[in-house]
């Protein structure tokens, strides 16, 4: 059973940063993608990056260029690096994973099969 467990959100002011950690257990697959979600009350889940075992890399348009995510394989954890935060990054976000998987990532809430519980992400224009 994969576990994971996000951390790093808090308040901040516009135009400023974020570093977020989603520390990973029993992922015990070579193959597998990982990716960032963010949700606001009312609206549905939004996949923002996604990231794969091969290192393959995917964003939303909606934070192309200013979040990015990595991952740290010796530690067993996935960051998302956000600059130049914005009010309308406001919400609770969340890492999942699909494993196992060959496939490319993919930012399709349903095409992920364990999820976090959450850090909320509040930023202040």
């Amino acid at each position: 059973q994969v576990h994971l467990v996000e951390s790093g959100g808090e308040s901040v002011q516009s135009g400023g940063s974020l570093r977020l950690s989603c520390a990973v257990s029993g992922l015990i697959y070579s193959y597998y993608y990982m990716g960032w979600f963010r949700q606001v009350p009312g609206k549905e889940r939004e996949g923002i990056a996604a990231i794969d075992s091969d290192g393959n890399i995917v964003y939303a348009d909606s934070v192309n260029g200013r979040f990015t995510i990595s991952q740290d394989n010796a530690k067993n954890t996935l960051y998302l690096q956000m600059d130049s935060l914005k009010p309308e990054d406001t919400a609770m976000y969340y890492c999942a994973a699909n494993a196992p998987s060959t496939a490319r990532p993919t930012m399709v809430a349903d095409e992920y099969n364990f999820w976090g519980q959450g850090t909320q992400v509040t930023v202040s224009s």
